[in-house]
């Protein structure tokens, strides 16, 4: 039996892609595809993408989320690529160059059998 206080589970791709997002903890990152991924929606990163071009959710960390070789998308000249930058180092995570360091791939086979240990 369901009760009003009982969350939903998020349906619409945008609502799981938001949620997936919303699960990145501070102190880590992703890429588009991992949320793609984490969401139900392989090869779907420039969905991801555009979602987060849209979002006006001033509570959505953003900020976590980068190319899959640990890259920041916005230009270096950018004021997007400072304020990413900054919030970034907020979180505790160091970008050098406009890179940081990637989380191992946890979603395939081929990363669970020979990821260094």
């Amino acid at each position: 039996m369901l009760t009003r206080n009982m969350k939903s589970t998020p349906t619409t791709p945008e609502q799981r892609i938001l949620a997936a997002i919303r699960a990145v903890p501070r102190g880590q990152v992703a890429g588009y595809g991992a949320i793609a991924r984490r969401a139900g929606l392989p090869g779907r990163a420039r969905l991801v993408a555009r979602i987060l071009g849209q979002n006006e959710d001033p509570g959505l960390p953003w900020h976590r989320i980068l190319r899959s070789d640990g890259r920041i998308a916005f230009p270096p000249e950018s004021a997007e690529f400072a304020e990413q930058c900054r919030r970034l180092r907020a979180d505790g995570v160091e970008p050098r160059n406009g890179r940081v360091r990637m989380p191992e791939d946890e979603g395939t086979l081929d990363a669970a059998l020979w990821a260094p240990r």
